[in-house]
């Protein structure tokens, strides 16, 4: 039997993660990951209640130099932010209420997505389905009183007492053709390890 091949839908073609200390550094490496990304990309940005996902956001809009003002689409499910140059805009949907892809169809994501940047909160299970390729992030935040104890073990607690100064780690799996040869780490570890490749 041979080992599975990598259809770039099923496993990552790399995965890594940034941690980060406080709202600007969460915006700081998402700002230089915005950078990085083109028309046509598709973000699903996971996280609980308070982790960071519209700061996280407001750093690709930077990057991506759109208009600023990004706030959450949660009672809107979907807001596009203009790109204040030639690049691309910023379509950012909050797909919690949504109960399938249908329902995602029926918003019309496909209409923006060539031209646009769309990072889809909640949407894991949903999108997938838009394109061929997808990064996947997904922000955590380790808490309570022995947080670096169950840091260092591998494991995390979640609570929902919102301290925006706590570490936030950004996990990122990148699938399909369109990740292969792109490395989003803002910069490469002293003993030169790049991603995790899978």
């Amino acid at each position: 039997m041979s080992a599975p091949q990598n259809d770039g839908a099923s496993l990552p073609v790399w995965e890594d993660e940034i941690r980060t200390t406080g709202p600007e550094d969460t915006q700081a490496a998402a700002e230089r990951i915005g950078r990085e990304l083109a028309a046509g990309d598709l973000i699903l940005l996971t996280g609980e209640l308070g982790a960071g996902k519209t700061t996280f956001t407001q750093g690709l809009g930077r990057g991506l130099g759109v208009r600023p003002g990004i706030i959450s689409p949660t009672f809107v499910l979907v807001r596009i932010h203009p790109s204040l140059s030639d690049g691309p805009d910023l379509v950012h949907v909050d797909a919690y209420r949504l109960g399938s892809s249908g329902e995602i169809d029926d918003i019309d994501l496909e209409n923006t997505m060539d031209s646009s940047v769309t990072v889809v909160e909640w949407g894991r299970g949903l999108v997938e389905h838009l394109t061929e390729s997808r990064l996947e992030i997904t922000l955590v935040r380790p808490t309570g009183a022995d947080a670096a104890q169950i840091r260092d073990a591998g494991h995390l607690a979640f609570d929902f007492d919102d301290d925006p100064d706590e570490e936030r780690v950004i996990r990122m799996a990148a699938y399909g053709p369109r990740w292969e040869r792109t490395n989003l780490r803002p910069e490469e570890p002293a003993d030169g390890a790049g991603p995790k490749e899978t």
